[in-house]
């Protein structure tokens, strides 16, 4: 199994690690593997490139910057009128989730830069947005990367008791309307994530594979001083300096919310709950079938990889497969190396899932709720 070296990192910061056995076929038994490797060094080699952010990179990051924290700067200066004042907000949100695409995620990931306290530093732009960057790093890069799509284990398929998105889930009655409530639901995410997430997965146990964590004291307290800071900035400050009432203050905040919610948990949803990505079933033994690379492959899917908007906004992550597979390569680089990924799945046989298009994603991902939903109907059979 060819694991990210911010998997074991962040397996080592956990202590009481009794955990969950999963295991993967030989990483031998995956030519597929050891050819897309070499062909991707290949590329960066030959071409003299770094694997890291580029000055596209750059100059997007500060773009999202300035577009988050422009917005909040004018939102503060109470100079405009409610709509735009709303619009604003809305902005904030856009902001807000393309800060997660293409800054936080990548240095989250150490994918960023080539310095670690470069990575450190980017990383924290997710704390001052109300996440929790360790927990993040662990549910995220440690979990759900290392067990893509593995019911009971990937904490990414947990993301509301409203949703089933595992065929290996609990079906309850509520889920048969899902695929109606689904995507509203998701504009709740960020505001979910910020007031509540964090905490209960701080407190969930097990955790993923991790039966009994037991978080270092520093992330803890780290935890509650970013919350504080998140917490003074958008909501202490704008409702001591803004010279409107509260109530519409609470409406632009929820706007800005259910912006940043939609776009993140569209996004995220589209490269795994679509078809025709597989959720494999460890044995009793808890061993999956595949090499873990072919895994990634069968249980990942890509979108719009031709549209460079879609791809420039959501940081690449529209080429999810290249992602999981080179989860420390930045993301700027996707759409390139996935030529190659391409190839070698086509020469080895293996799924290369994808969309040519946002809204065929989107389709895909309400066809699968509503499947999910409803199991007794025929399973959604969609090219991809």
């Amino acid at each position: 199994m060819d694991v990210d070296p911010a998997v074991q990192r962040g397996k080592e910061r956990i202590t009481n690690q009794e955990q969950t056995k999963i295991s993967f076929a030989s990483r031998a038994a995956s030519q597929f593997g050891d050819e897309v490797k070499r062909r991707v060094h290949e590329y960066f080699e030959s071409n003299r490139l770094s694997t890291k952010a580029n000055a596209a990179m750059i100059a997007k990051t500060v773009i999202m910057v300035v577009i988050t924290f422009g917005s909040y700067g004018l939102i503060l200066s109470g100079l405009f009128g409610p709509w735009t004042m709303l619009g604003l907000a809305m902005l904030m949100g856009v902001g807000t989730a393309g800060l997660g695409f293409c800054v936080a995620h990548d240095a989250l990931h150490g994918a960023y830069s080539s310095r670690p306290w470069v990575n450190r530093m980017l990383g924290y732009t997710f704390d001052v947005m109300g996440a929790n960057g360790y927990m993040w790093k662990l549910t995220h890069n440690v979990i759900h990367h290392t067990y893509t799509n593995i019911h009971g284990i990937d904490d990414d398929l947990e993301a509301s008791p409203f949703l089933r998105l595992s065929p290996e889930a609990p079906l309850k009655p509520v889920h048969r309307y899902q695929h109606i409530y689904g995507f509203a639901a998701y504009t709740l995410s960020t505001l979910s994530w910020v007031f509540m997430k964090d905490y209960r997965q701080f407190l969930k146990r097990p955790l993923g594979p991790f039966l009994n964590p037991v978080h270092p004291k520093s992330e803890v307290a780290m935890l509650f001083v970013m919350k504080a800071v998140y917490y003074t900035y958008t909501l202490v400050i704008p409702l001591l300096v803004l010279p409107i009432p509260w109530w519409q203050f609470v409406i632009g905040y929820l706007a800005m919310h259910a912006t940043a919610g939609i776009i993140l948990g569209v996004v995220f949803q589209l490269a795994h709950v679509v078809e025709p990505t597989e959720h494999p079933v460890p044995d009793e033994q808890g061993r999956i079938e595949h090499a873990w690379m072919i895994h990634q492959m069968e249980t990942t899917a890509n979108f719009a990889e031709q549209n460079p908007a879609i791809s420039w906004y959501v940081g690449g992550l529209n080429h999810q497969i290249e992602h999981h597979l080179f989860p420390k390569v930045c993301s700027i680089h996707y759409p390139k190396i996935s030529k190659i990924v391409r190839e070698v799945a086509a020469k080895y046989g293996v799924p290369y899932h994808h969309h040519d298009t946002l809204w065929e994603a989107i389709r895909s991902h309400y066809r699968m709720l509503k499947w999910l939903g409803n199991p007794t109907e025929s399973a959604p059979m969609a090219k991809a």
